[in-house]
């Protein structure tokens, strides 16, 4: 499956009509790839879903949230 015909989503937090920061497409193997709305051309970032769920699990518990 080539990355560009995967469904991408971009965040909801994301300003400027969807054109400054990231998308999500969950891969057939259960991983999950980013990449960078002002520049799709670059590689993706690809993580196997166990590393997504740990990053998500942060998220939620606000390990990433600036004190």
């Amino acid at each position: 499956m080539h990355i560009d015909s995967l469904d991408w989503r971009t965040s909801s937090f994301s300003p400027d009509n969807g054109n400054s920061c990231v998308e999500v497409a969950f891969l057939p193997d259960g991983g999950t790839a980013l990449r960078d709305t002002k520049n799709r051309a670059l590689p993706a970032h690809r993580y196997p879903a166990d590393a997504w769920a740990s990053f998500l699990a942060g998220v939620r518990t606000g390990e990433f949230t600036a004190r």
